[in-house]
This record gives C-alpha cells, sequence and structure tokens, in this order.
C-alpha cells in the first residue's frame, strides 16, 4: 500500500491485510481488513497514531522509513490497546528511543501486559488534555466501550482531522485507502454495518455518547483504524448517520419470547410446541415464535434472541450433551446486554438427560435469570410430563 497522504504533515503508514477472512476468531471479513495508523509532523514534534498488527510490523516500519526515521518520533498514541492496534509496539520501541506512548488510564493497564515492559515510558490523558506538536495541538477524548473501556479519540482541530479509533471503522481493504476512491460503495457499507454489528451493537449507549463528543467537531477527516479514510462531502455522512440510527433506543413494541429448539425424532419438538401454547395463552400480546435451528440461518436467530424479552431453549441428548446447533446458537449471545434475561431449557431424553443441566449451567455463566427446574420428558413425552412442561410454561411467564 505504501504511505497515504491526507493533507500536509498527516500521512497513513498503515498496513492491508485483504485476505483476512475470520477476524478475533468470530468475525466473517469477506471484503479483508486494514491496520491504518498516521504519521503527524508539528514543527516541534512527530506522533505516530496507533501501531499495527504483530504480523505486518515490516510493511508498517517500511511505510514509517519512507517519512522519517523511527527514532525521530517522540510520541506513540494509542487510541486503544487490542492487539491490532498495539501488536509491534514492544518492537516499535526498540526502534524508537525517545517516543512516549500516550494512551488512557485504562490503556496504561493494558499495556504493561500486553507488552510485559515494565520500563514503558507512559503518559496517560484524561478528557480534554492536549499535546502541543508545534502548530498541531491534539487534543484526546476519552470514550470508553467503543469498544473497550480504554478507547478514546484524538481530535486535530486545525487540520479537522479526528482520529477515531474503532469508531465509524469497518473491515474493508481497498488499494487505495481513502472513501474517494472507494471502487464499491455498496459492499463498503454492507462492511460497515457489519463492523457495528459485531464491535458496537453491544454499546449503543455509550454508541450514543461518543457521537455526543463529536458534535460541534468540523470533521473534514475521519481517521479511522480500519478501513477507509472518510471524508467530508463522501462518506463520512453516511456513516455518522447510521451510526445515529442503529443506535437509537428500540421502540417498544410487544414481548418476544422465541423459543429456539433442535430435535431428533420430534419428541423435545412435542415440548417446544406445549410450551408455546402455554406462553401464547397467558400472553397473548406478545410475539412466540417457534424455530427448528436447524431450518434457520444463525445470523437470524441471533438476532431474534438477542432482541428478545426472554427466550426457551430445547435440546435431546445425545453423547450425554447438548447437539451442537444449541451449542453454536449460544456463542452468539450478546452477554452484555442479555444478562439477567428470563431463560427456560427444556428438552427430551433417553438415559440421563446431561443436555439441560449443561445447558443451564452456560445461561447461568451468561449471568442470565435461568427457570428451574428445566423442563424434561424421557423419550416420547407423556400426558403427565407435557402437563408439567404446561405448568412450568405458565410459571415462567409470570416472571416475564
Amino acid at each position: 500500500m505504501g504511505t497515504i497522504k491526507i493533507k500536509d504533515d498527516i500521512c497513513a503508514v498503515g498496513a492491508q491485510n485483504p485476505t483476512l477472512r475470520i477476524f478475533d476468531v468470530v468475525m466473517c471479513t469477506e471484503y479483508g481488513t486494514t491496520y491504518n495508523a498516521y504519521l503527524l509532523r508539528g514543527s516541534a514534534k512527530t506522533a505516530l497514531v496507533e501501531t499495527c498488527h504483530a504480523s505486518f510490523f515490516d510493511v508498517y516500519l517500511e511505510n514509517i522509513r519512507e517519512l522519517c526515521a523511527p527514532s525521530d518520533i517522540d510520541y506513540i498514541i494509542l487510541n486503544h490497546c487490542e492487539p491490532d492496534h498495539s501488536g509491534s509496539l514492544r518492537r516499535l520501541l526498540e526502534l524508537c528511543p525517545r517516543a512516549t506512548v500516550i494512551c488512557s488510564q485504562a490503556g496504561a493497564l493494558y499495556l504493561q501486559h500486553i507488552t510485559n515492559l515494565t520500563d514503558l515510558r507512559i503518559q496517560t490523558v484524561k478528557e480534554g488534555d492536549t499535546l502541543d506538536l508545534g502548530g498541531r495541538t491534539l487534543r484526546f477524548l476519552i470514550a470508553p466501550f467503543l469498544h473497550w473501556p480504554d478507547s478514546m479519540f484524538t481530535w486535530s482541530e486545525a487540520d479537522g482531522a479526528l482520529f477515531s479509533c474503532d469508531f465509524l471503522g469497518a473491515h474493508y481493504c481497498e488499494p487505495y485507502g481513502l472513501d474517494t476512491k472507494t471502487v464499491y460503495p455498496e459492499k463498503y457499507k454492507q462492511a460497515l454495518q457489519s463492523y457495528y454489528d459485531a464491535i458496537f451493537g453491544p454499546f449503543p449507549s455509550y454508541v450514543r455518547k461518543g457521537l455526543e463528543k463529536l458534535e460541534g467537531l468540523d470533521i473534514q477527516f475521519a481517521c479511522t483504524s480500519h478501513g477507509p479514510v472518510l471524508t467530508k462531502g463522501c462518506l463520512l455522512e453516511y456513516a455518522l448517520d447510521r451510526y445515529r440510527d442503529w443506535s437509537q433506543p428500540a421502540a417498544p413494541e410487544k414481548k418476544k419470547i422465541p423459543i429456539f429448539y433442535c430435535s431428533a425424532y420430534g419428541n423435545t419438538g412435542l415440548l417446544a410446541a406445549a410450551i408455546q401454547d402455554v406462553l401464547l395463552s397467558r400472553l397473548p400480546a406478545a410475539a412466540v415464535p417457534l424455530y427448528d435451528i436447524n431450518e434457520h440461518d444463525m445470523g437470524f436467530l441471533r438476532g431474534e434472541l438477542n432482541a428478545s424479552d426472554a427466550f426457551a431453549l430445547g435440546s435431546p441428548t445425545f453423547n450425554a450433551d447438548a447437539v451442537p446447533p444449541v451449542w453454536e446458537l449460544l456463542t452468539h449471545v450478546d452477554a452484555v446486554n442479555c444478562r439477567k434475561k428470563p431463560a427456560l431449557v427444556f428438552g427430551s431424553y433417553g438415559w440421563s438427560g446431561e443436555a439441560l443441566p449443561n445447558l443451564s449451567a452456560r445461561l447461568k455463566g451468561l449471568k442470565m435469570a435461568v427457570y428451574e427446574p428445566e423442563v424434561r420428558a424421557r423419550f416420547v413425552p407423556s400426558e403427565a410430563e407435557l402437563a408439567a412442561a404446561k405448568e412450568a410454561a405458565l410459571d415462567f411467564a409470570k416472571g416475564i
């Protein structure tokens, strides 16, 4: 990629990873990603905003050397300390003997453990603190949970340049690095939403606070940590508007109580139907859809579970455990916003029924309000077992 000039004395020096298809284990990155970093010069000092993923250090260093010797860098600003931002810090510091690391208070704690260095030269900053590079003053805006507790923005008012960290970013890689040269804007927009959903979806109130911090700033460039640099009059306004839309509190509507299940021979399905009948009769204004997990897209089911007011989850017991599709669904739980959510576990089994306590334990580990005891039937549910399931569903409904 090489360096990209954004304006006088501000250049992008990061690296591209166009072939990446999975980020942080769980995020699909159909369009690759970038690890953005920026070099800023004032008349007196030079600052580097962000380092780079450790795997791309050599490319990153080559880009820096196009503009200056690493030993000339006075400050390394880390808006966020996740390893795709800080992974190169330890190696970089060996080449920048006079550099001071600038980060938030939370970031300082994390960096000690990320680098395992005890002699880091760190300057922590608070909301509104400034750093004068000589004719270019940077101001720091603390932005916790966007998307780590250490996150912050760096603002250069003279340039209209916001170094927004992960905020407004996207896992999207095209060769030129600027939104004005984006060849496939619709694909970028898809990547923007996927990134928001995965990274910021759990923190809508913090997104709104972050947007409030940007009000009144005449932003000409949003220098993100992933994806293209966003410019005023191109895609910057689009990204800001979408963040406003996506972070709005959901309008009150009728309660959603989905029932998710897998059923090998239809027996767990019988319990699911019995539970649905009771919830619909007890809560007639609620939506109580029934989802056989194997018949629906997992992304859709994830959205239904995370948007629910309560839910029921059923599995037969195979090999002393719940079946894999049920476990896969639980890997998509928004653990932050699903705390204390009521959940009911049910299932049919043949011998010992380990699926049910295993699922209950997982939901309790996610801090949900798990109804006890689990609803169970041995092989084909008897009339007595169906009656017990309906009684449990009635009791569960009272707590919703």
